[in-house]
């Protein structure tokens, strides 16, 4: 059973200095992250599709045992809502077949307001999805959460993303041979992404209990951290690494130059 925790996303200026050295070139970024953390939920996804020279790229920066978790594109989540989308899902998805074994479970978040009434859009959009390929699906309305939910994900071995989120249920729910966590706090609640500014030791340690009992039914535990959820994802990330008894790369901070 193999642990794969990184954070969402690895671009951010306030990382200079604090996480990743000063001066040191935003192209080798990737893979500065890829030397301290085997897995990353890259988010820039969302946005809208990479080029494939983007993807090459990433795959060329990262370590043979890295793993990249692509964000499903607005697009076919939020504009189209997952209807007609089997020609840019396919595009998608054929691009990100780039990183070849690299490329980890796809993360299909819906919207706020997708609710279990569009279940018809949820049921084709699953049912049309590559069988080689791993897929969680994250809910954020609570009427997914029934019993029918989780036998259309346990037919398709998708997983249904467990979030540590304020509006969430905060519980594991295993519908995939491999479980997919995502710890998440309210946007913009911290004005800094350099520190940690609240203690989610005991959080982590309820989650760490919750987990067990799956662990035997898995092959895999996939866990992305925000900065939105303690203030500084990559600490919390190496904490939640301790509690599970995996080993955490050092994060050294700024150095000062010498004075004199």
């Amino acid at each position: 059973m193999d642990w794969f925790l990184g954070t969402m996303g690895f671009s951010y200026k306030e990382w200079e200095g604090p996480f990743y050295p000063a001066g040191l070139s935003a192209r080798r970024h990737l893979g500065y992250y890829a030397e301290r953390f085997n897995a990353l939920e890259m988010d820039s996804t969302f946005y809208g599709p990479p080029a494939p020279e983007t993807v090459n790229r990433w795959a060329a920066e990262t370590p043979e045992t890295f793993v990249i978790c692509p964000k499903t594109p607005r697009q076919i989540t939020h504009d189209l809502r997952l209807r007609a989308a089997d020609e840019p899902m396919g595009a998608f998805l054929a691009t990100m077949r780039l990183l070849g074994s690299k490329l980890g479970p796809v993360l299909v978040q819906l919207p706020p307001n997708f609710t279990a009434a569009e279940v018809n859009a949820l049921w084709h959009f699953i049912a049309r999805l590559p069988d080689d390929l791993r897929f969680a699906l994250e809910f954020r309305h609570r009427s997914w959460d029934r019993t029918e939910t989780a036998v259309l994900l346990e037919n398709h071995n998708v997983a249904w993303v467990c979030a540590d989120y304020i509006h969430l249920p905060k519980g594991v729910k295993r519908t995939a041979d491999f479980l997919y966590l995502r710890f998440i706090g309210p946007h913009g609640q911290f004005v800094a992404k350099d520190r940690e500014m609240v203690d989610k030791t005991a959080d982590l340690q309820r989650w760490r209990q919750q987990i067990q009992p799956h662990l035997p039914q898995v092959n895999a535990v996939y866990a992305f951290f925000n900065n939105d959820y303690a203030g500084y994802s990559p600490e919390t990330c190496n904490k939640f690494k301790r509690i599970v008894g995996v080993q955490a790369a050092e994060i050294r901070p700024l150095q000062q130059g010498r004075l004199f």
